[in-house]
């Protein structure tokens, strides 16, 4: 059999009250907290997609690890090559070169990284291979000097596949005339669209041979990708091979090398929750008011219960299961709210885009042009924790104060 305080309690919640104000007060309060838990859960999702999302299209074209030499300057790769491919968690390698360049066609002129890769090595390290709109990653052969571009880059160019490009290397050849740099036309062979607007326009690939011609390395690289069994042991795997590989070396996991990054998005995510935090408290704290008004409303039924043998504590009970119950219903709805957007925001926010003509996220400012979402049910627990507590918080002081009335002052005008 349920406690009285319990049956009191929900009597209360659900009787008619004589004034309405109460009610509205607690339905606002009601519909408060269910709109800051909403919007908490579906922050916090898009936070984890944007997160997630962002660390699979930067890892898709850059490497979980790279090894590089004194001056990025890799003489003997092959050897080192063997070496880190007997490494238990290395799953793909892959050398490279990477250099400065200008790209000029007709007029337009952009400036961009130039990456040469061996082809049938790249698709260990990178998914440019999966991400190729116009010709494929195998049409870069050596001594072609064929080149494959973003899709932005080679949009702001004007070129498609068969047109030719000139690339300008900054390493000039000193001349009678003065130092002139190095020039070299290329055919457009391909376009790849890697969803990450800082690699699609300033990014460029050639066959490994020629990069290593134009940049005068003989058979020297730039350094060596590699590709783990699990990212998120980068950073243990780089000291791991630190002490196992023999010689003077440079490693650099994707973790130091977009640490900033993935540290700006983490703290901004912390503070968007706490920012929203305070929003569901201000809506949980207008309990408070809801309940001193039901206590000033209610004290000659709490002076009755006094004199029928109710002590405080059980006073206390009664306005502190009304006040929780205020809670938990704002939180329940915030939470179912929460999760069927959040699951659905990817659908949501393109009919938003076509209702107002508008471009919400462009890709040049987000760097993703779509918004991800990820629910994480650690987070919705949370955020419902918190709700709760903060409900509960908020009975303490009114649910005190009508047990600290006395039947004797509140019934001398009845």
């Amino acid at each position: 059999m349920w406690p009285y305080e319990l049956w009191i309690g929900l009597r209360y919640t659900r009787a008619k009250r004589r004034n309405h104000f109460i009610s509205f007060i607690s339905l606002i309060s009601m519909a408060g907290i269910a709109l800051g838990v909403t919007a908490l859960i579906v922050v916090l999702s898009v936070m984890n997609g944007f997160q997630e999302e962002l660390r699979t299209r930067i890892l898709g074209v850059a490497s979980h690890l790279e090894i590089t030499g004194a001056g990025e300057v890799l003489a003997d790769w092959p050897a080192l090559d063997a070496q880190v491919r007997r490494h238990p968690e290395v799953r793909g390698t892959a050398p490279y070169v990477r250099g400065q360049g200008l790209l000029a066609h007709g007029a337009d002129t952009r400036g961009a990284m130039i990456r040469g890769v061996l082809p049938e090595r790249e698709s260990e390290v990178s998914d440019l291979a999966r991400e190729m709109k116009a010709g494929r990653l195998s049409d870069l052969a050596p001594g072609e000097y064929r080149i494959i571009l973003g899709l932005e880059l080679a949009r702001a160019l004007g070129v498609v596949p068969g047109d030719k490009v000139a690339l300008v290397i900054p390493q000039g050849t000193f001349t009678p005339a003065g130092l002139v740099p190095r020039l070299k036309q290329f055919t457009v062979t391909g376009v790849f669209q890697a969803g990450m607007y800082e690699y699609d326009a300033g990014l460029a690939l050639i066959h490994l041979a020629d990069a290593q011609r134009l940049y005068r390395l003989g058979e020297a690289v730039s350094g060596l990708r590699v590709k783990l069994a699990d990212m998120e042991r980068a950073p243990f795997v780089t000291r791991d091979l630190a002490r196992r590989l023999t010689g003077d070396y440079f490693l650099s996991d994707w973790t130091a090398s977009h640490a900033n990054f993935f540290r700006a998005v983490a703290i901004e995510k912390r503070m968007m929750a706490l920012i929203l935090t305070l929003i569901v408290a201000v809506a949980a704290f207008n309990i408070i008011s809801t309940l001193v008004m039901v206590v000033t409303d209610k004290q000659a039924d709490i002076a009755i219960l006094r004199t029928l043998g109710a002590s405080p504590a059980s006073i206390m009970q009664i306005f502190m299961v009304q006040g929780s119950l205020i809670g938990f219903v704002g939180t329940a709805l915030g939470v179912i709210g929460g999760i069927l957007l959040a699951v659905n925001v990817e659908t949501i926010v393109p009919l938003i885009e076509r209702a107002l003509g508008l471009d919400l996220f462009p890709a040049d400012v987000y760097f993703i042009s779509e918004l991800p979402s990820k629910l994480i049910w650690s987070d919705v627990a949370w955020t419902g924790g918190v709700a709760l507590g903060l409900a509960f918080l908020a009975t303490l002081y009114p649910s005190w104060r009508a047990a600290r009335v006395q039947p004797a002052e509140a019934l001398r005008y009845e």
